[in-house]
């Protein structure tokens, strides 16, 4: 059973800083991404940044140059940094697991809050 947990969300001011982790109970590298998606309050859940195996990465244009995924393979965690924080930002921000073309496991969830 693949088990993925967030952490590190939490109520920040606009222009403010956040680093989400999700730790993952296997090795990233059995994974073909692992990637960030959120879903804002009355609004579809939307994918914001992925990362592959290979390390290549890719972002939702609206968060490109302030958002960076990274993986650290030894602690089997990646990370999402969020700088430069909009109001719009807000949600609840899911870390999941890709096995070939499909979103297979998916975290609990972790809520990020942005104060204008």
């Amino acid at each position: 059973q693949v088990q993925l947990v967030e952490s590190g969300g939490g109520l920040v001011q606009a222009g403010g800083s956040l680093r989400l982790s999700c730790a993952t109970s296997g090795s990233t590298f059995s994974f073909a991404a692992m990637g960030w998606f959120r879903q804002p309050p009355g609004k579809q859940r939307e994918l914001v940044a992925q990362i592959t195996s290979g390390g290549s990465t890719n972002y939702v244009d609206s968060v490109k140059g302030r958002f960076t995924i990274s993986g650290d393979n030894a602690k089997n965690t990646v990370y999402l940094q969020m700088n430069s924080l909009k109001y719009e930002d807000t949600a609840v921000y899911y870390c999941a697991a890709r096995r070939s073309n499909w979103w297979a496991y998916w975290g609990q969830g972790t809520q990020v809050t942005v104060s204008s």
